[in-house]
């Protein structure tokens, strides 16, 4: 399977690495390279690009302002983005735009061709299952960084919401892990009898659970409180649990 991209650069020298590069990766077929982003914009709405190495701090249209034309495009398919950046400040906008990876400058080829190569496997067509498969309900999947992360459901004792944020506080590993995700979406991905939603800001693990009063739930030494509007489902919790 080969990608076509393009690569977007103010800097010659950079823009000439970010070429040769994509000539010595053979899944990569360079169609195009541009010093700027707006010259690249109707190069990219008259062909179809599989992926753009695409250069941050550029003037005029700087490569995060490219990449939000891009993504509120209705054009049936939306390009791949691996940001090339002198500055990490920029990394959590680039994980809000979705965007594949995100290369600090100067980065080597093994960095380039990790993130390449993480456009390749989602790019490659999944295989049709011979029959339907159960949902697991064992794991959920989460964007972290810029990753896709498998978690397993009894590794999670409770999760905080934080804005659009969800930090989840893992029991074997001592870590937490930051997703952007709101609770209520998240809510919709874990399975149905083993969390409950107990306040705004907090998702509890059912088999987590050390000690319960009417209005409170205790995981070891962590309290939390129960909202008015989860009391109803929370006292039902209490009848089973008893």
């Amino acid at each position: 399977m080969t990608l076509t991209c393009i690569a977007i650069d103010d800097e010659p020298p950079a823009l000439d690495l970010l070429c040769r590069f994509i000539d010595r990766t053979p899944f990569l077929k360079l169609a195009g390279s541009f010093s700027n982003a707006i010259e690249s914009l109707r190069f990219i709405s008259e062909n179809e690009v599989d992926l753009i190495f695409l250069d941050i701090q550029m003037p005029d249209l700087s490569g995060i302002e490219l990449a939000r034309i891009l993504s509120g495009r209705n054009m049936g398919y939306t390009p791949a983005i691996i940001f090339t950046t002198a500055f990490d400040q920029f990394a959590l906008e680039g994980y809000k735009l979705d965007v594949v990876d995100y290369l600090l400058k100067p980065f080597a080829y093994e960095e380039f061709f990790r993130g390449a190569n993480k456009v390749l496997n989602m790019a490659r067509p999944k295989a049709a299952p011979l029959e339907a498969v159960p949902k697991d309900e064992d794991h959920i999947y989460l964007k972290v960084e810029f990753q896709t992360v498998k978690i397993p459901c009894a590794n999670i004792a409770y999760i905080e919401g934080l804005k659009d944020y969800a930090k989840l506080h893992l029991v074997d590993t001592g870590k937490n892990l930051l997703s952007l995700i709101t609770l209520k979406a998240l809510e919709e991905k874990l399975p149905k009898g083993k969390f409950m939603r107990i306040h705004k800001s907090f998702i509890v693990s059912l088999d987590k659970v050390t000690s319960i009063t009417r209005n409170t739930v205790y995981i070891g030494d962590k309290m939390f409180a129960v909202s008015d509007q989860y009391k109803e489902e929370f006292a039902g919790f209490v009848e089973g649990w008893r």
